[in-house]
């Protein structure tokens, strides 16, 4: 998703989900400032993120 840092230069933050875990990717050594539009596509991409990794948990343990 797309975000800026502390003097406006475009940047961007990565959500994913990797054996189970919730990773967020932001911009190396830099500080993501984010807008409140922004904040809800975080807020819903991360919310996404959670479910698959609540699935991805489930299979890892041979649940499902």
């Amino acid at each position: 998703m797309q975000c800026g840092d502390v003097i406006n230069r475009d940047r961007c933050l990565t959500v994913l989900v990797e054996e189970g875990n919730v990773v967020l990717v932001g911009p190396p050594g830099e500080t993501a400032r984010l807008s409140a539009g922004q904040l809800g596509e975080l807020r819903h991409a991360l919310n996404e993120a959670w479910e698959l990794s609540k699935s991805s948990t489930i299979n890892r343990e041979g649940r499902r």
